[in-house]
């Protein structure tokens, strides 16, 4: 009996792995933009080159397995349609309010879960490291860019001290006897920490058995590419010093980095090879001898089709449903800021700075004063982003990237109780020579102020989905520091009681509509 089952299966493979492509292709077509997305960073960031190779090893890992793969069955796991279809969700949200990292994690996501629900608990357990390997795809890491750069000035700092090198920091840039260095994005070490990790899975799972050593090497390649890292600058400034900058300097620099990682990569994969375990490979589970099979060759087909059309019905929904509220809130655009016209007298400019965010569709920027309180105001409105320009987006600042005459000296979230209302403003305080400005920075979408950026892209979502429109603005309020910020703060808080239904009468969208 055990014969004829295995044989019944192996008939279906075709029609098996037939329907599961063809989910695969059609979950790509539908989700094509994000897919693009994700290459377009492939191709622009050398960080993210390592992309192009996650499919083909996820390929070969599953290819290399075939054998034992082939003795498994194929059992569609219906429940999980119900995580597939949260995904789509999770993917929708994310592409309403523009958060492109965790719409790329969602759609690849999508892709393990297909297979789950196509061909079941065993293969996808069997397939399961090759089919996570997929979410390395996803360009991620940038968000630790600014703490390592602040490890690795530390580190550096640190250890040049120890040796006995006067250093005077400021910031991520110090001066040492010979010469002036700075920490800057490209040696943060991000680029060493991702292909570590990366090479770190793969050599894990190839290499050992248990969980436990699996889990220890990923730690490792974790930690030891950011010590690495520190080394690696620590030499680097060393080198130049001693040989009064005439080494470890522009090419330099990067070759000696580049060897030096790769000598620390062979160091750390020779060791762990001594950490390699002894015997063979846990095999995939085989059908056990005499089991009866009650699926026949139709009805396994017939049911693996289902699945197949099933999971592609779950995914589809999302993106046909953000395209035709993207349209409607394109549609549904305001005529843009009203005229604003506080109870206060327009008042002479008290500097020039300018928040430093992209190009906005209109904006009011105006200085008011009142009782010998000046407060200036800003008002930037964003609509669709059809042209890439968003309201929230790691693009804006309060200051330029660049900027050398003005500097953040302390920003914290407040709230702020205008008429009866909390409204939550971020303070930051900002300082040039001879000048001092305290800033309120909010945005106001779907009729409500928020200065949490995570909360403003769910809200812009929900405006979406709930179709009304896609207007927002980011409002901000600014006035001379004075002695200890209360000048400021107290000439900002006085316009707000006096003005705080006009401005938010003068805002695009929902006007006050908000819950």
């Amino acid at each position: 009996m055990s014969r004829t089952a295995i044989h019944t299966l192996s008939t279906t493979q075709p029609q098996l792995y037939g329907a599961l492509v063809a989910a695969i292709v059609a979950s790509v077509v539908l989700y094509l933009g994000t897919l693009h997305s994700i290459v377009a960073i492939w191709n622009r960031s050398e960080t993210y080159a390592h992309g192009y190779i996650i499919v083909p090893v996820s390929l070969w890992l599953i290819w290399r397995r075939r054998d034992d793969l082939a003795k498994l069955q194929a059992r569609p796991y219906w429940p999980a349609l119900i995580p597939l279809s949260a995904c789509g969700a999770v993917w929708l949200l994310a592409d309403l309010s523009g958060v492109q990292v965790v719409r790329q994690y969602a759609f690849v996501a999508m892709l393990p879960l297909v297979v789950l629900a196509i061909l079941g608990v065993q293969l996808a357990r069997a397939m399961a490291f090759p089919l996570f390997f997929l979410l390395l795809a996803v360009p991620f890491g940038e968000v630790f860019i600014d703490p390592l750069v602040k490890f690795t000035a530390d580190f550096t700092v640190s250890t040049l001290q120890a040796t006995g090198i006067p250093v005077l920091r400021n910031g991520n840039s110090f001066e040492i006897p010979s010469g002036s260095w700075s920490v800057v994005e490209a040696c943060s070490g991000v680029r060493y920490l991702i292909s570590s990790f990366t090479l770190g899975c793969l050599f894990a799972y190839l290499t050992y058995r248990s969980l436990f050593r699996r889990l220890a090497f990923v730690v490792l390649s974790i930690i030891v590419p950011i010590i690495a890292n520190g080394i690696r600058a620590y030499l680097i400034v060393l080198i130049g010093h001693l040989s009064g900058n005439k080494l470890a300097a522009g090419v330099d620099h990067l070759i000696y980095g580049w060897v030096f990682f790769g000598m620390v990569m062979l160091t750390m994969f020779w060791i762990g090879g001594m950490w390699q375990e002894g015997g063979a490979r846990t095999k995939a589970p085989v059908q056990p001898e005499g089991r009866v099979v009650v699926h026949t060759a139709q009805s396994t087909t017939g049911h693996i089709a289902s699945a197949a059309l099933a999971a592609v019905a779950c995914l589809a929904i999302w993106p046909l449903y953000g395209t035709y509220a993207e349209r409607y809130a394109d549609r549904e655009q305001g005529a843009g800021i009203t005229s604003f016209e506080p109870h206060w007298e327009r008042g002479t400019p008290f500097t020039g700075w300018k928040p430093a965010f992209l190009s906005p569709d209109s904006e009011i920027y105006r200085f008011y004063q009142r009782d010998a309180k000046a407060v200036g105001v800003a008002i930037l409105l964003y609509r669709s982003g059809a042209s890439g320009v968003q309201l929230i987006s790691s693009a804006n600042h309060m200051l330029p990237e660049d900027e050398r005459r003005w500097r953040q000296v302390e920003s914290s979230v407040r709230s702020e109780v205008v008429g009866g209302k909390s409204i939550p403003v971020r303070e930051t305080v900002i300082q040039s020579e001879g000048e001092k400005l305290q800033v309120w920075h909010g945005y106001w979408i779907d009729g409500r102020f928020t200065a949490n950026d995570y909360a403003g892209k769910l809200l812009q979502a929900r405006q979406k989905l709930l179709m009304r429109g896609n207007d927002g603005a980011a409002v901000f309020l600014f006035a001379p520091y004075g002695e200890n910020g209360d000048v400021g703060r107290l000439a900002m808080r006085r316009f707000l009681d006096d003005n705080l239904e006009l401005l938010e009468a003068a805002l695009p969208g929902t006007g006050g509509r908000g819950g």
